[in-house]
């Protein structure tokens, strides 16, 4: 095995960081995780020789197209070689002890709130949406108070676990399944 570095959209437990330990796990190699906060900083951490591979998202089947994704493609000069298709299952985490009645506030990345527009349409009906730059972050800044305590973030289940919030609902996306693909990217070799 070798060690090669894995540049991630997202915090830790982002669903980009699962992509990865796919793709790391599929090609029997051991990633090194570099943290990207967004796609266009893994083309750049790629571009800067400062990580071997990326992984982000660029479509989901029922957000559509990843906008951030293709607008990051459009300045860096890359080399497109694998994709992972992942199920996602969308979560509705808070801190520990919050109830539904609580929430006044749901933050997550804008392709989370797409994908689970008609649930919260039903559910959440008149409560603030607010877009956010990553789903994991929005359960870190929940976590660490950068979040007022009556949010509720939409992130993996993956990321309640790592900072310590409870999930309220799981599934809570509109489509099943509800699959993103994820592509694998390198420097262009010349």
């Amino acid at each position: 095995m070798s060690n090669t570095i894995l540049a991630v959209s997202g915090d830790p437990g982002s669903f980009s960081e699962e992509a990865g330990l796919i793709y790391a796990q599929r090609e029997n190699i051991t990633p090194e995780i570099l943290f990207a906060t967004d796609m266009q900083g893994v083309l750049a951490a790629i571009n800067e020789d400062r990580a071997d591979v990326g992984v982000f998202p660029v479509v989901n089947s029922r957000g559509g197209l990843v906008r951030p994704a293709f607008q990051a493609m459009g300045r860096y000069n890359f080399e497109y070689f694998d994709e992972i298709w992942m199920e996602i299952y969308q979560c509705l985490l808070v801190l520990p002890g919050t109830k539904a009645s609580d929430i006044t506030c749901i933050a997550s990345h804008s392709q989370a709130l797409a994908q689970c527009d008609r649930h919260l349409q039903q559910n959440f009906k008149g409560i603030e949406l607010k877009e956010w730059i990553d789903t994991a972050r929005a359960a870190k800044d929940l976590s660490d108070g950068t979040l007022p305590a009556t949010t509720a973030v939409i992130a993996p289940a993956r990321a309640a676990h790592r900072y310590g919030l409870e999930i309220l609902e799981k599934g809570i996306q509109d489509n099943h399944p509800n699959l993103t693909t994820f592509i694998v990217v390198r420097k262009r070799r010349d």
